[in-house]
């Protein structure tokens, strides 16, 4: 039975029990016992922090452990979480962090500095296959370390002078060094523990499982149940338990869009990840206080694997490309405020303009295609467009799949699939089109294209060029933002005149929140730290600021 169903199942049929027994919701209980039901998008792959490769993973991970930085709640500006201060060298290229003594692992061990160095150090070991590893190279050799240039890990910018005291040196100065810490890829792991389940450096150590996992957040790991559940309780050896008030989360995956509306309607949960485009309107109209569209910075796109012909040839690419009616989805489909995607970065961020895109040009896309060898799309292959299973997902693609039949004369296969098979067949680069989405670590534009360097673990197109790599690394050693923004903006513009990818549109978090839920702020990153949030009567304010 697909996920989506056998949760709706599960969550109708305890709201139907209840309802006989005049029981109350388990919202309404949470409500009163602090305990928050959430929804995730899918079922996590993985518990371990250093293979958080997606937003799901990261959102439970953010609740088990915590780095040198937290986040502030309101506009996730760097706070004080295991380092309780630090300084910056005057050049900018060295931090020194000193660590709270009273930070403990939840077995009762002191975190130290050394358990963040060896968390760096396996997060850049190749054999661990950590997606996130390239974000990591801000440190000095670590780059070097990772490709194996610098086979000894004292080359890596990464010292702990004292168990307290951490000095991380950088390669050159990155002003969003430390916003860049609160994510999972720099987070601190017992070595010792993994060590004890398993090799620590490699993939599949059971080290991330109830009983087993030893984590440094705000909440511990209760227990885990595949497509049902995962269960986080308030941890008692977290140094700042007292600020903690939700007692626990309980996290739900479902394929299901239609599936958590329904669990949402049921009483089943605080939060959605998502909510079917066909009942916006209806929200809208007749429950407005429960419908929330966030701004967020991300973008969802295809991409397009360039090593299986024909997409081999760029001009096939971008025929794919200027045949999508984007305005169209956005408009008919998900009427969420959401923005037509003509770059792959969102505008704004940081004052960085990228460079505009092409709307649809069916005329152009169908010269493009005959000039490629496919007049008419006659001999043009089927091709298959793989996407994880969500309803929202399955429109955008028949929209897609329609448009290029019309206009183009090619047929496309559609797909859908779990998300762990579709993230598995990504990575291993067996697809043709796959359905991708892609949210800033931090604000800031390189968070966007240094996906699509050639050696970057997130690319997964098989696209790799040299000018566009030496682009970025020229942008990020200017000091000077004009600069560094034109330098970005020739890179974007090969990104989109090669297209690899095909962007489609750029988000706005569009999900159902109860007003019972405080402390969740509408931030760009769509990040929520757990500390801060609580639950309560809707009509009480929201918790102090931190």
């Amino acid at each position: 039975m697909a996920t989506g169903r056998r949760l709706l199942f599960l969550w109708l049929l305890a709201a139907g029990v209840a309802g006989c027994a005049r029981h109350e919701t388990p919202v309404a209980a949470g409500d009163r016992e602090q305990v928050l039901y959430r929804s995730l998008g899918y079922e996590v792959p993985s518990l371990d922090p250093h293979l958080a490769a997606g937003i799901a993973e990261q959102d439970v991970a953010s609740a088990l452990f915590e780095g040198l930085v937290d986040e502030d709640p309101r506009d996730l500006h760097p706070i004080p979480g295991v380092a309780e201060s630090w300084t910056v060298s005057g050049d900018g290229l060295s931090y020194t962090f000193r660590l709270r003594p009273d930070a403990r692992w939840s077995d009762g061990a002191p975190v130290t500095a050394q358990d963040f160095i060896d968390g760096w150090r396996r997060v850049l070991t190749p054999s661990l296959g950590a997606e996130n590893a390239g974000m990591l190279f801000a440190l000095r050799g670590a780059e070097e370390f990772h490709r194996g240039g610098v086979p000894d890990f004292s080359g890596v910018g990464a010292e702990a002078p004292d168990a307290h005291t951490l000095r991380a040196t950088l390669g050159r100065p990155d002003a969003g060094f430390l916003s860049m810490l609160s994510h999972p890829a720099w987070f601190p792991v017992p070595l010792r523990v993994i060590a004890g389940a398993g090799p620590p450096y490699g993939r599949g150590n059971p080290w991330a499982s109830p009983g087993r996992l030893v984590g440094n957040g705000p909440f511990t790991l209760q227990s885990w149940s595949p497509d049902e559940a995962i269960v986080v309780v308030k941890s008692p050896t977290y140094w700042d338990a007292a600020r903690v008030r939700l007692a626990a989360i309980r996290f739900y995956p479902t394929d299901s869009v239609n599936a958590e509306e329904l669990a949402f309607r049921a009483g089943q949960l605080h939060v959605t990840d998502a909510i079917p485009v066909d009942r916006i309107d209806a929200y809208r109209r007749d429950n407005p206080g429960f419908l929330r569209v966030d701004p967020y910075l991300g973008t969802y796109f295809y991409r397009l694997n360039v090593r299986r012909p024909p997409l081999t040839d760029p001009r096939v690419r971008r025929a794919l490309s200027l045949a999508i009616d984007r305005r169209a989805i956005v408009a008919r489909i998900l009427r969420g405020e959401q923005t037509e995607a003509l770059s792959f970065t969102p505008p704004g961020i940081g004052g960085y303009a990228p460079p505009n895109g092409r709307t649809a040009d069916f005329d152009d896309a169908r010269r493009l295609l005959a000039s490629a060898g496919f007049p008419g799309g006659r001999g043009f292959p089927s091709l298959e467009l793989l996407y994880n299973n969500s309803e929202n997902h399955r429109a955008i693609a028949e929209a897609v799949q329609e448009t290029w039949r019309r206009e183009l004369g090619v047929g496309v296969r559609l797909a859908n699939q779990e998300e762990k098979v579709v993230l598995s067949d990504r990575q291993t680069g067996d697809y043709d089109i796959v359905r991708s989405a892609w949210i800033a670590d931090y604000a800031d534009a390189a968070s966007f294209l240094d996906i699509f360097r050639g050696n970057n673990g997130n690319n997964q197109t098989g696209w790799s060029n040299p000018s566009y790599d030496a682009l970025l690394d020229a942008a990020a050693a200017s000091k000077a933002p004009v600069e560094r923004d034109r330098l970005r903006r020739e890179a974007e513009q090969l990104l989109l005149d090669e297209a690899p990818i095909l962007p489609i549109y750029h988000y706005n978090h569009v999900y159902l929140l109860r007003p019972s839920v405080h402390g969740w702020y509408p931030t760009l990153l769509d990040h929520h730290p757990y500390k801060f949030v609580w639950l309560g009567d809707s009509a009480q304010g929201q918790s102090p600021a931190p």
